[in-house]
């Protein structure tokens, strides 16, 4: 873990506020795509069922980008700077959104704006990729020793407001046009205010200060010629610990949180539009807990906090789901809520706790193997094989099964990982240098 050596001046007040909500753009088009995605079926696809299942995959294929798109920006924010990869990936987001609100469409140009539209999720993807690992260290370097987990789990909570914001705009444009007017071109408007805050959160990166971590590397001349190399001689267990961390908050965000509509609406227990209301509830749910779940980590530590979440992650799931598959809007209420909270304590603490495994050099690279593995293969296929398997057995609580699984496998590695808080005086502790560090260019 690196830290701000004696007499090294953090990044501004503004600089961290501009960095803590500028992760809104990530989860608003993100939850965009999904809320408008019947709609985007017919506009570029058709119309119909498969093309649903397109448009649906579409957004899994994209998906896979994201692990790639870390890996580049790690390296362009190892070697040249978080300053500079934050404001690389907003730019490519701002013409990523801009270009699919002025897409052609199906009647316009025939199947080539399908394709369009996937090749454009794909850069999306790939841009997303670097965003939240990069603000995480950022956030954690600039912020003072004794408020990084207050800070750095800002990011968790502004990615909610994003998800918020598009969720308000969606159901705005719904509401104001005909079915005619939505399919023509009011689905374009919400991309366009997208891509216009983009832009501003573009603008207000210009002009944010750079890491002092970064800094310091560059004045000592240990900034790593190849840092995913050096991450990878150097941190392995770093990297183990980060998958371990982040295995735990993707499954319990993705199947606490995202798939519980879909386990509702399919087991009967709501319909489809209070299950979906269901969503609006656990964001709030995550926005309020977030910055408590940080705070506390800042006074007890990171890993005690990791493992009564964990714990809890290991026997709580399981009764939950139960209790919602039964129905009855009390248990199911309760269920919900709970599980996010689960889910946004472990994101909130999860973020510092990972970003502190790596010293400053290759941080970046070692957040992108570790945060963004884990989330491919804990988060983006969960929400789809926990409904197969509800399915194939019948059992209501497996989705609960397996976050418990999850949760018991990760304790261990919890159990054995070191503390990495700064020490209670706010003093943070003295670097430790890595090898194999060169002088950047």
């Amino acid at each position: 873990m690196s830290a701000a050596a004696p007499g090294q001046r953090l990044v501004s007040r503004r600089s961290i506020a501009v960095a803590a909500l500028s992760t809104v753009v990530e989860w608003y088009d993100f939850t965009l795509y999904l809320y408008f995605a019947t709609v985007l079926s017919r506009v570029f696809f058709g119309g119909g069922t498969a093309s649903l299942l397109v448009t649906l995959a579409g957004f899994a294929i994209s998906y896979a980008m994201r692990p790639l798109g870390a890996v580049v920006f790690g390296h362009v924010g190892d070697r040249l700077g978080r300053r500079r990869t934050l404001l690389l990936s907003m730019m490519l987001m701002t013409a990523a959104m801009l270009a699919t609100a002025l897409l052609p469409d199906y009647a316009t140009i025939g199947p080539a704006s399908g394709v369009l539209l996937l090749v454009l999720r794909c850069f999306m993807a790939f841009s997303v990729g670097g965003e939240y690992t990069g603000v995480v260290a950022y956030l954690l370097e600039g912020a003072p020793p004794h408020r990084r987990g207050l800070l750095t789990s800002l990011a968790a909570a502004a990615s909610e407001v994003g998800a918020l914001l598009a969720v308000a705009l969606s159901a705005l444009t719904v509401s104001l046009l005909d079915p005619a007017d939505l399919a023509r071109w009011g689905w374009r408007m919400p991309f366009l205010a997208g891509a216009v805050l983009a832009g501003t959160v573009w603008f207000a990166r210009s002009t944010m200060e750079e890491s002092p971590d970064f800094t310091r590397q560059v004045a000592e001349c240990r900034v790593p010629e190849a840092p995913l190399r050096h991450t990878l001689r150097h941190q392995r267990p770093a990297l183990w610990r980060t998958f371990a961390i982040s295995a735990l908050g993707s499954i319990t965000y993705y199947v606490g949180i995202t798939y519980v509509p879909t386990f509702l609406t399919t087991s009967g227990a709501l319909g489809e539009g209070r299950s979906l209301g269901l969503s609006t509830l656990a964001a709030v749910a995550v926005i309020v807990v977030t910055p408590f779940a940080g705070a506390w980590s800042d006074r007890v530590g990171r890993r005690p906090v990791l493992l009564w979440l964990a714990a809890g992650s290991a026997v709580l799931p399981l009764g939950l789901f139960s209790l919602m598959g039964r129905g009855g809007d009390a248990a199911i209420v309760l269920g919900s809520t709970v599980l996010a909270c689960l889910a946004g304590g472990i994101s909130a603490v999860g973020a510092p706790a990972t970003a502190e495994q790596f010293p400053g050099e290759g941080r970046l690279s070692g957040l992108a193997l570790g945060v963004t593995m884990a989330t491919a293969l804990f988060g983006g296929l969960t929400p789809f094989l926990a409904q197969l398997l509800v399915q194939l057995s019948g059992w209501a609580a497996l989705p609960g099964a397996m976050i418990a699984l999850v949760a018991l496998a990760v304790l261990p590695v919890l159990a054995r990982m070191p503390e990495t808080r700064p020490g209670g005086d706010g003093r943070a502790p003295a670097i430790r240098p890595t090898p194999g560090s060169r002088p950047s260019p």
